[in-house]
C-alpha cells in the first residue's frame, strides 16, 4: 500500500486495458484500486457499491441488485466473496417502518430480509447511503484529506468554498438508516451534486459510469489535498524537539517494547499484546511536538480510526535518551492513570444495556523523540493499528491548516465504540489460538525440526522468530509464513549475536514469551580422534549456546513480568551411551541438567522450562544430510536413505521420528494444557528402552 500521506496527487491508476467488462468484476476492480491507496481509505474501511439489473428467481420481474461491499472485509483485498447482494427496492422498502433514528439497530437487523445471494457477506451498516443514491455507481472512502475538512472547526464553510455546488455536507450522524435518508433528501433538492462530506467521517461520491466515479473520488481527494496544501504554514503542529537519530531510536525502542508489554498485562488479560513500532517522519513530527498533548487529548474524530485507536493514544512524558528498564514504575503508573481514565469514560457513558467494559490498556504509545508504539492480539492487527493513527495524524494536520482540528464528542464516541453492532462484530470474531499474543524464538530454525517447529507454533498463533545462522533459509521460511513471522541470523555461541536477537525480537513483535533451544551441531569420532577444537566447538553451541539464550530469556522475562516457558530439544543421547559420540552425548547430557536446573531457578518468575528428547530425525536434517549422517549410515551397514528406517526398527512402535513429531511435542508443552508442568522431558522416539528416563 502507498502510505499515509496528504502531499502527494493521487494517481489515476485505471487501465482501461485490464479493467473487467462484467460489472461486478468492475466493481471489485475499482475497489481495488481505490484501497490500495491509505491516502484514499484505511483498512478495511470504506464501501464500494455498483447496482446492475437483474431479473427475480421466482416470476422474472425486473429489480435493480445492488452489489456493495460487505461488512468488515477490505478494498484493497476485496473478492466477490467480499461483497453482499441486495434489492434496493427492499433496502428503499424498509422505510415505511422504520421507527426513527433511535431504533436504528432493527432496521440494520433487517437488511437481511434484503439479501438476494446468501453466499455472499453480510450487508454493512454503510448499505442504506448506497441504495438511496440514485446512480449505477457510489463510492464512500475515508481519505485523509476529506476528512480533515470533515473535522476542521469551519469546515462545512470551507468545503464549500473549495468545492461550490459540487460536493454536499451533511453533520455528524452515526452511520445507518437514517443517514441514507438524510442523503437521499439532499440529493433530491441539490441533483447536480457528484458527492458529499459526511461531517466526522469521510466522503461519498457517485456516477452513472464506474471509470467516472472513480475519477470523481480520487480528483475530489486531491482537490481537498491542494487545498490543504495553499493553506499549510510549516510547522503546522508547532515546534517539534529533534529525536534521537535513527540507530537511537531503534534501540531505545527495543528497550522499551517489553516494558510496555509487560505494563499492559496489569489490566488481568491472559498473555501480553503483540507490539509494532514505527519512527518515520510523520510520527515523529507530531509526537514530538508543542501541539502534541493539545491535540492527543482532543482524541480522534473518525470512528474508523477510534475503533482500533480509541480515542486517545498514551503520550508518554518521557525523555528520549532515558532508560526505559530504569523508568519501568513511571512508564506502569503512566498505564494505571491511561487505565483509571478509560474506566471513568467508561463509567459516565455507559448504560444498563452498555456491553462490559473492554481492555482499557491504550492501543498505542507515543514516546517523543523515539517513535510510536501499537498493540494488538497480531502483529498484522497491530502494524494496522499505527497506520490508523497515522490516518488521525494526517487529518489533524489537515484540520489545524484549514483553522483548527476538533475531536468527536466523547459521549458520541463512546456510543460509537460501545455500538451493540460494534459489539456484535468483536463477537463473530474467529476465537484466539492457543498461542496467540504470544512471541516464539526459535534457534536453528532454519533446518528440518527448527523449520516444522516455528511452523507449528505459528499455525497455533504466535509470532514467531526463526533465527539461523542460515538467515536466508530463515528469512524464507519467515516469508512463506507470513508476517507473524521474522527470520534473522543467530550465532547462539556468541554473547553479541544472542543479545541481537532479543532485540530484533523485542523491536519487531515487543519481546520473546516462547524460547525454544534447539539449535545444534555434531561429530562422529571415536574418543581418540576427537580433537578439544571438536569437542569445544559442539559444547560451544549445544549447551553453552542454551545457556546464552536462556540467560538472555531470563533477564528479558524480568522486565515483561508475565511467565512464559522454555524448551529444550535434547536427544535421547543425553542418557544413551553410544560409541564414537563423546562430543555430542556429553553435551546434550550437560543440556539436560542445564535445563533443570534453569527449571527450578526460574519457576520463581512463572517461567516453565521443559525439554523434548528425540531420536534420530533424518528427514531436513542438517545433522544427518553431512559427515554425521555418512558416519552413521556406514557404521550400520545401510544407505543414508536407509537411516530413517534403521533407526525406527530398533525402536518399540517401529516408527520413524519426524521434525513435524518434535514440533507436536514442543506445542503439547507450551499449548496449554501442561501449564502446571517445568522440568519434565518428553521422550519422542518410538520407545527406546535403552534411553528411558530413569
Amino acid at each position: 500500500m502507498t502510505p499515509a500521506s496528504t502531499a502527494q496527487v493521487i494517481p489515476d491508476l485505471w487501465d482501461p486495458a485490464t479493467a473487467p467488462t462484467d460489472p461486478v468484476e468492475l466493481l471489485i476492480y475499482r475497489s481495488r484500486l481505490l484501497g490500495s491507496d491509505l491516502r484514499v481509505t484505511n483498512f478495511a474501511g470504506g464501501n464500494t457499491s455498483a447496482k446492475v439489473p437483474a431479473a427475480d428467481a421466482f416470476d422474472g420481474s425486473p429489480y435493480r441488485q445492488l452489489w456493495v461491499k460487505g461488512s468488515g472485509g477490505d478494498l484493497g483485498t476485496l473478492t466477490r466473496s467480499g461483497l453482499a447482494a441486495l434489492s434496493v427496492e427492499r433496502i428503499r422498502g424498509l422505510e415505511r417502518g422504520f421507527r426513527g433514528v433511535e431504533f436504528e439497530d432493527e432496521q440494520v437487523a433487517q437488511l437481511s430480509a434484503c439479501v438476494v445471494d446468501q453466499a455472499g457477506a453480510p450487508p454493512s451498516i454503510d448499505t442504506p447511503l448506497h441504495a438511496w443514491v440514485d446512480r449505477a455507481h457510489v463510492d464512500h472512502v475515508h481519505p485523509d484529506a476529506l476528512i480533515a475538512f470533515a473535522t476542521a472547526r469551519d469546515g462545512r464553510r470551507l468545503a464549500e468554498e473549495v468545492f461550490g455546488g459540487r460536493i454536499g455536507w451533511l453533520d455528524w450522524q452515526r452511520p445507518g438508516y437514517d443517514l441514507g435518508l438524510k442523503l437521499r433528501d439532499l440529493v433530491r433538492h441539490a441533483p447536480g451534486l457528484q458527492g458529499v462530506i459526511l461531517g466526522g467521517h469521510g466522503l461519498v461520491t457517485w456516477a452513472d459510469d464506474a471509470r467516472d466515479c472513480y475519477r470523481t473520488t480520487i480528483d475530489v481527494i486531491n482537490q481537498a489535498a491542494g487545498a490543504i496544501a495553499t493553506q499549510t504554514e510549516l510547522p503546522v503542529f508547532g515546534l517539534t524537539q529533534p529525536p534521537l537519530d535513527a540507530p537511537g531510536r531503534r534501540r531505545q525502542a527495543a528497550r522499551m517494547m517489553p516494558v510496555l508489554r509487560g505494563a499492559g498485562t496489569n489490566s488481568g488479560a491472559t498473555a501480553p499484546r503483540i507490539g509494532h513500532f514505527r519512527d518515520d517522519d510523520v510520527v515523529l513530527e507530531f509526537i514530538g511536538s508543542e501541539n502534541a498533548a493539545r491535540l492527543v487529548a482532543e482524541g480522534t474524530s473518525c470512528p474508523d480510526h477510534f475503533l482500533r485507536t480509541k480515542r486517545s493514544p498514551l503520550l508518554l512524558d518521557l525523555p528520549p535518551d532515558a532508560d526505559p528498564v530504569a523508568q519501568r514504575a513511571l512508564v506502569g503508573s503512566a498505564f494505571d492513570a491511561y487505565r483509571e481514565e478509560y474506566a471513568g469514560y467508561y463509567t459516565r457513558h455507559a448504560s444498563a444495556d452498555s456491553p462490559p467494559q473492554r481492555d482499557a490498556n491504550p492501543a498505542l504509545v507515543l514516546w517523543p523523540g523515539v517513535g510510536m508504539f501499537s498493540f494488538a492480539r497480531s502483529k498484522p492487527e497491530a502494524r494496522v493499528t499505527g497506520e490508523f493513527y497515522v490516518n488521525a495524524i494526517n487529518v489533524m494536520r489537515g484540520a489545524e491548516a484549514l483553522g483548527g482540528y476538533r475531536g468527536m464528542d466523547e459521549a458520541e464516541a463512546f456510543r460509537i465504540e460501545y455500538w451493540a453492532l460494534e459489539e456484535a462484530k468483536l463477537r463473530r470474531m474467529a476465537p484466539e489460538k492457543p498461542l496467540a499474543r504470544r512471541v516464539a524464538l526459535v534457534t536453528g530454525g532454519a533446518g528440518g525440526i527448527g523449520g516444522a517447529i516455528a511452523r507449528k507454533l505459528a499455525a497455533e498463533g504466535a509470532s514467531v522468530v526463526i533465527a539461523d545462522l542460515d538467515d536466508s533459509n530463515a528469512e524464507a521460511i519467515a516469508t512463506d509464513i507470513g508476517e507473524q513471522a521474522l527470520g534473522l541470523q543467530l550465532d547462539v555461541a556468541d554473547e553479541a549475536s544472542v543479545a541481537e536477537a532479543f532485540e530484533h525480537a523485542a523491536l519487531h513483535f515487543g519481546g520473546v514469551d516462547l524460547l525454544v533451544n534447539n539449535a545444534g551441531i555434531t561429530v562422529a569420532r571415536p574418543l581418540a580422534e576427537t580433537s578439544v577444537a571438536d569437542y569445544e566447538r559442539v559444547h560451544s553451541v549445544v549447551d553453552l549456546g542454551s545457556f546464552l539464550m536462556s540467560r538472555e530469556f531470563a533477564r528479558q522475562a524480568a522486565v515483561i513480568q508475565t511467565g512464559g516457558d522454555i524448551v529444550y530439544i535434547l536427544s535421547k543421547n543425553a542418557v544413551f551411551v553410544g560409541s564414537d559420540n563423546v562430543a555430542y552425548g556429553a553435551a546434550k547430557a550437560a543440556q539436560a541438567h542445564q535445563m533443570r536446573l534453569v527449571a527450578a531457578e526460574l519457576a520463581a518468575f512463572g517461567v516453565r522450562v521443559n525439554g523434548v528428547s528425540p531420536d534420530a530425525v533424518i528427514q531436513g536434517s542438517k545433522l544427518f544430510a553431512g559427515d554425521w549422517g555418512r558416519d552413521r549410515a556406514a557404521k550400520y551397514g545401510v544407505s543414508q536413505e536407509e537411516l530413517g528406517q534403521y533407526y525406527a526398527q530398533r525402536s518399540l512402535l517401529k516408527l520413524e521420528i519426524l521434525p513435524e513429531d518434535i514440533a507436536n511435542a514442543t506445542f503439547a508443552l507450551v499449548g496449554g494444557l501442561l501449564g502446571k508442568t517445568t522440568g519434565m522431558i518428553i521422550p519422542v522416539d518410538g520407545g527406546v528402552a535403552a534411553g528411558f528416563l530413569r
